[in-house]
């Protein structure tokens, strides 16, 4: 195998397909990058649950494959000087790689034994704007549950409607929902739940940009295509929550705020809260002010933030990474925050029509 192309371009597509390596693994063959040179260069990583394929523009002169090093070939091209990078593997599977004044040589292995990625089939793909796809995980794969005991929340679930795509997160404390409305029909109805290792991937590739991506769905597994990068992973199987059923509708009380006010005053009074020293934030909702207070082994801290609306002293307590968590990702100026009672989930949703999601947190039981 021979091919010659450019160190950047070479390091780009090292990079993105180095992500899915198998870091250890009893077979030893996905701890390197598949190599492929024949209509120009591709290169894999597969970890047996997730691969990235990326495709480069080379010059080849000889096809062939093989499975290359992935960090120590990552190492030496990465320090090349810029330029043309040839790279020749013999029958021996000795590579010998060249660069202005520099070469080296190291070993690689035979790809005969690499195992085949997933095949989706012949589906026909979704599309959708790669800076609209990146917000949808963006803005909702933080509230993912760790909880393995439940393997079908740690994903995110896409419904993709004729009208609509819409991507929800559950984690048993909170509900992320973010949804992107077509400008055209999309003629679909599906549902499905992504692995967060897998969409984490996603997101990465994603530039933001409104050039279009696709994924096609498959029996048991997805393919996103991204520019030059592909990526297939395995899909979730399970029941995933009801989550239309959960979010209350019609909260009686319904206020205002500017989200870079508030997130400061959460920030704020979060200072004192970590892991090791937990308490909920207190929240007083009055009439044009919310006041916010929490208190731990280690300090207290109170704030206030200026609303609009009467939130007739409702008092309710949070768990403040929860909260800032959700109005990080929180696109438009200001948000609604909708309220039953002291005991009830608070909902984030959007003030402007042009956004649609919605944040729901479920309440700490605080103390008198």
């Amino acid at each position: 195998m021979r091919f010659t192309c450019e160190k950047s371009m070479l390091v780009a597509g090292l990079n993105i397909a180095s992500r899915t390596v198998a870091q250890k693994s009893s077979l030893s063959v996905i701890e390197g990058i598949l190599c492929h040179a024949g209509d120009g260069l591709t290169l894999t990583g597969y970890n047996m649950e997730t691969a990235i394929t990326y495709q480069i523009e080379a010059e080849v002169t000889e096809a062939g494959r093989c499975i290359l090093p992935a960090r120590l070939f990552g190492d030496i091209i990465r320090r090349l000087p810029e330029g043309p990078v040839t790279v020749l593997v013999d029958d021996n599977f000795k590579i010998s790689i060249r660069a202005g004044y520099a070469s080296f040589t190291i070993s690689a292995e035979s790809a005969e034994d690499y195992p085949e990625l997933p095949d989706v089939g012949e589906g026909r793909p979704v599309q959708i704007p790669q800076n609209v796809l990146k917000d949808l995980i963006s803005g909702t794969i933080f509230a993912v549950s760790e909880n393995q005991g439940r393997p079908i929340h740690t994903g995110v679930k896409f419904e993709v409607e004729n009208d609509k795509i819409s991507a929800i997160a559950v984690d048993g404390f909170r509900l992320a929902r973010k949804t992107y409305h077509t400008p055209d029909q999309t003629g679909w109805n599906l549902s499905f739940v992504v692995p967060a290792a897998g969409l984490k991937e996603v997101e990465k590739i994603l530039a933001d940009t409104d050039e279009d991506a696709f994924f096609t769905l498959g029996s048991k597994h997805i393919l996103f295509q991204i520019g030059d990068a592909t990526l297939v992973c395995r899909l979730l199987e399970g029941d995933f929550l009801d989550w239309r059923r959960v979010v209350p509708t019609n909260c009686p009380v319904k206020l205002t705020a500017h989200v870079s006010d508030l997130a400061s005053s959460i920030e704020r009074v979060g200072l004192i809260v970590s892991e090791k020293y937990k308490s909920p934030v207190r929240c007083v909702f009055s009439d044009q002010v919310l006041q916010l207070r929490t208190q731990t082994t280690i300090g207290a801290a109170e704030d206030r933030c200026t609303i609009a609306g009467d939130g007739k002293e409702l008092e309710i307590g949070f768990n403040v990474r929860y909260l800032a968590d959700a109005l990080r990702v929180i696109p438009s100026e200001e948000v609604v925050i909708e309220l039953t009672n002291g005991l009830s989930p608070i909902v984030l949703t959007s003030a402007e029509e042009k956004y649609d999601f919605a944040y729901m947190i479920l309440p700490v039981r605080i103390k008198s």
